[in-house]
């Protein structure tokens, strides 16, 4: 992952085609699920398309504030704003759930696993169940350069205004036609050029937003305890970003009485599209059937 210095000036906002995706349908669940930082809703399609398909159940993926703007306007997110991003899409997911009379699960893919983590416990009533799919808490994956141990500087200096790791293989993917298709676009990409981002996610990542992160992960980490609803956590073994000790950690200190780990043999980090998606969607699929059959139960009801 190499480094790419510039200052951008900033740019104008582009009009997106879409705030994300949404299936609905008629099932006894409602999904949202969050994408990771600079990446998009396509990255959690296959999995919203087999919980509408196979299980009927509504599905929200919405794209996270400045998702798809041009890298500047990203660049300038602060770590408030992409919360306030998720806890607005939650409450219109919430209030839809609440018109259907069903329950709410909620999940996310790498950062968005950590935004749903801290909405369940500022919501711990209002989540039926959350799905953390390669949670990030540290990144201690094989394929994480050095250089990133140097963010807490950048963070006190200058530095992170004109810093961005360029992506590079593997991309979180071990599926190698999938990697060839994210290269193809991203080797077409400049900093000052984020056409297809919107899709496919970015080709460089701001050390800005690496600095934001902390602060939202540092958040999460001192909250897990006030997470008591059920939690299934899912993380490839060879996570390239992120290893399994980060779900071992969530699973460590939240407070819920029904956690559950599954660990992947055949992907990296972007478990929600590489090779075992149809795995990870069907173990999804799973978690939310159980959760329904949760709240519905007898016992639950007299409890509440």
């Amino acid at each position: 992952m190499a480094v790419e210095w510039a200052w951008i000036k900033p740019q104008r906002p582009v009009d997106l085609p879409d705030r994300g995706i949404f299936l609905p349908a008629e099932g006894r669940c409602m999904v949202m699920l969050l994408h990771g930082l600079t990446g998009s809703p396509t990255e959690l399609g296959y999995i919203a398309y087999h919980l509408q398909y196979r299980g009927g159940y509504a599905v929200h993926c919405p794209r996270l504030i400045n998702h798809g703007q041009p890298l500047s306007i990203l660049a300038r997110t602060t770590w408030e704003q992409l919360y306030d991003s998720a806890r607005q899409v939650f409450l219109e997911a919430r209030e839809a759930a609440r018109a259907k009379g069903v329950p709410l699960v909620i999940g996310g893919l790498s950062l968005g696993a950590v935004l749903c983590l801290i909405l369940a416990a500022e919501f711990p009533g209002e989540v039926a169940g959350v799905a953390c799919l390669s949670p990030t808490l540290f990144y201690d994956g094989w394929n994480v350069p050095w250089m990133h141990k140097l963010i807490p500087l950048a963070h006190y200096s200058g530095l992170k205004y004109f810093a961005y790791f360029r992506e590079d293989a593997p991309f979180g993917l071990r599926d190698e036609e999938l990697r060839e298709k994210i290269a193809a676009q991203y080797n077409k990409t400049t900093l000052r050029d984020s056409a297809g981002s919107a899709a496919l996610g970015y080709a460089h990542f701001p050390v800005r937003l690496f600095c934001e992160m902390r602060h939202l992960i540092a958040w999460c980490k001192r909250i897990l305890p006030q997470v008591t609803c059920p939690v299934l956590l899912v993380q490839a073994e060879n996570d390239d970003m992120t290893s399994p000790k980060n779900s071992q950690y969530i699973i460590d200190r939240i407070s819920s009485s029904w956690r559950e780990l599954i660990l992947l043999k055949k992907s990296y980090h972007v478990v929600t599209a590489d090779l075992e998606r149809r795995t990870v969607a069907a173990h999804l699929q799973r978690f939310c059937d159980a959760v329904v059959e949760l709240r519905s139960a007898p016992a639950c009801d007299e409890a509440m």
